[in-house]
């Protein structure tokens, strides 16, 4: 299973997008800042947006899509499953909006 997925800051401002094989153990290297130095420059860790596939190819494709598009259109994806941009994984695990 592949993941593509979206972290934001605190304060939403700043939005970080990802792929994995292996989301729990990604999100726990960016909340440790063993992630990208993106997202421990920023603080970019709460999960707000993900899809999964079984295709890395597809992941990969989705996440170029996704860097392409405006903030605007990013926005509206996150908004459209996920409103109040709350956070997706705590200590129980994934948490789908």
């Amino acid at each position: 299973m592949y993941f593509v997925y979206i972290l934001a800051s605190r304060n939403n401002h700043t939005i970080y997008i990802g792929v994995t094989n292996n989301l729990e153990r990604r999100l726990y290297e960016h909340r440790n800042m063993k992630g990208s130095r993106f997202t421990s420059k920023y603080h970019v860790t709460k999960l707000v947006y993900f899809e999964q596939t079984t295709d890395i190819q597809s992941a990969i494709s989705r996440e170029k899509q996704w860097k392409g598009w405006s903030r605007a259109k990013k926005n509206e994806l996150i908004q459209s499953v996920n409103p109040d941009w709350m956070e997706l994984f705590d200590e129980e695990g994934l948490h789908l909006p």
